[in-house]
């Protein structure tokens, strides 16, 4: 059974420990009460996996556990076996003992575009919202981040994670909940937030970006990344039905439109660092990832649009402070 004990542990003499007053009650209620069909088959997956501890480990470049050299051909098999259970794999990719998981994301191609941007993460307390199956986390791990906090509600997410970090050795200061940032008491803790993939999944986009100021300390960083379209300060997105087959994306800003939203809710020195047209190579599907991908979604006759008209995929990243001034 998947249980927060060590995450308790790990921040009750941490800047995290006021949580301890409301997210045991919260997580308690997830144990008790989700009832994903799967849950049972996953965890009797990562009772196997229990107690790893290689002989290497990489973060820093790359998400890279064990040396294939010193794993024989029996226990790469019997790991390969036991992780494609976790289908499908969405982002990454990992290298676990020698085997490749090739992700439908190239994740680390948006780490390399996000990362040279950035703050130092150096001794930082790290907040990674929407962060999927934590790929991200463990790259932040390995640019010094103290401790990394994720949250995303994905059941399978959690399980890919657990499976990845019972590999790894548990004794790593990563950690996933299974819970929405409107889940988390406000902090005003955390040195650097990232919200990467995630607000063009919200209804109400401006409380988002409150949300994550709400984590961050005087003086933090916010790095977002999302969904954009081109045009002018007041140009705005809503799609009518699906984007890109998505039921579940609700504004696509301009740049410039999301940079004034940054602005209006107290943000400062807002910066567009990244702008980047998604291509078919970035997001692709693969035998760890073997539905439906971006080619799919995409207007098989210009692919310069979704398959419902829209315009294809492109992200933007932005960094911008939490300011000192406590009135703002």
């Amino acid at each position: 059974m998947i249980t927060f004990t060590s995450f308790y542990q790990a921040i009750a003499e941490d800047t995290l420990q006021p949580w301890l007053e409301e997210l045991p009650a919260l997580l308690g209620h997830w144990q008790r009460e989700h009832k994903h069909g799967q849950l049972p088959k996953w965890e009797k997956v990562l009772k196997k996996l229990d107690g790893m501890q290689p002989d290497s480990v990489n973060f820093s470049d790359s998400v890279e556990i064990g040396d294939a050299s010193t794993t024989s051909d029996s226990q790469r098999e019997k790991f390969e076996s036991l992780l494609a259970i976790y289908k499908p794999w969405r982002k990454g990719p990992y290298r676990i003992h020698g085997i490749d998981i090739d992700t439908e994301w190239r994740s680390d191609w948006k780490w390399d575009r996000v990362a040279p941007h950035i703050s130092s993460l150096e001794n930082r307390l790290v907040l990674d919202v929407g962060c999927g199956n934590g790929y991200h986390m463990w790259r932040m791990l390995g640019a010094g981040a103290r401790r990394v906090i994720g949250v995303d509600p994905s059941t399978l997410f959690l399980c890919q994670f657990e499976a990845i970090k019972r590999i790894a050795g548990n004794q790593h200061p990563v950690h996933l909940l299974p819970l929405g940032i409107e889940d988390l008491p406000a902090l005003d803790g955390f040195d650097t937030v990232f919200s990467m993939g995630v607000l063009y999944h919200r209804r109400s986009p401006i409380d988002h970006l409150y949300q994550l100021k709400s984590q961050l300390r005087s003086g933090g960083e916010l790095v977002l990344e999302t969904l954009v379209i081109e045009g002018d300060e007041q140009q705005v997105l809503v799609p009518e039905d699906r984007y890109a087959k998505m039921n579940n994306v609700w504004f696509l800003p301009s740049a410039k439109a999301l940079i004034l939203w940054l602005q209006k809710c107290g943000f400062e020195n807002v910066r567009l660092v990244d702008n980047d047209v998604t291509s078919l190579a970035e997001q692709r599907t693969t035998q760890w990832m073997p539905n439906e991908s971006l080619i799919d979604y995409l207007d098989p006759n210009d692919i310069s649009k979704t398959i419902e008209g829209y315009p294809a995929p492109m992200r933007a990243t932005f960094i911008a402070t939490k300011p000192i001034n406590p009135m703002n």
